[in-house]
Order: C-alpha cells, then structure tokens, then sequence
C-alpha cells in the first residue's frame, strides 16, 4: 500500500511542471528613483534633529529637577534652623508669670 501511494504521488509530481512568474512590470519604472533617495534622507536627517532636541529637552528638565530638589533642601534646613533658634529662645525665657 505504502510503495502504491509513494508511486502515485511521483508520478503526480512529475506529471504537473511548475509555473514560472512572468515578469509584467519593467524593474527600471519601479526604483523609488534620486527623489525617494532625497525623501528618505530628509526624513533621517529629521528624525535626528527630533531626537537631538528631545534628548536636549529631557537633560535639561533633569537638571531644572535636581535644582529644584537642592533649592527645596536648603529651604527645609533654613526652616528648621529658625524653629531651633525659637524653640531655644522661648526655653531661654521666663514662663512663670507669677515669679
């Protein structure tokens, strides 16, 4: 049975010849050509200068952040040296309205 179907298909495969693509369009009409050259290096030249300004945008965003970051720093010390400073002066003081 099996060397039947293995003689079938070799003599199906043998009987039917394979086609072959006919070129129907003139491979020199369809190169994108000097403008498509010009297009697409427009366009990586423009998504260069995207990415310049944005990486430029992002470090200085970082930076204005980490300014913001010290500036707050510096304030919250400054607020805690003032309550100390009040804190010592009003121990320092006399309470005791009856003394």
């Amino acid at each position: 049975m099996h060397a039947a179907f293995v003689a079938l298909l070799s003599a199906a495969s043998t009987a039917t010849p394979t086609p072959t693509p006919t070129p129907a369009v003139n491979p020199d009409l369809v190169t994108p050509g000097p403008w498509g050259f010009v297009a697409i290096a427009f366009l990586a030249v423009a998504v260069i200068v995207l990415v310049w300004d944005m990486m430029r945008r992002i470090r200085r965003a970082r930076i204005r952040s980490e300014v913001d970051e010290e500036l707050d720093a510096e304030e919250a010390a400054a607020r805690q040296a003032d309550d100390a400073t009040r804190a010592s002066r009003t121990d320092d003081e006399d309470i005791d309205p009856q003394r």
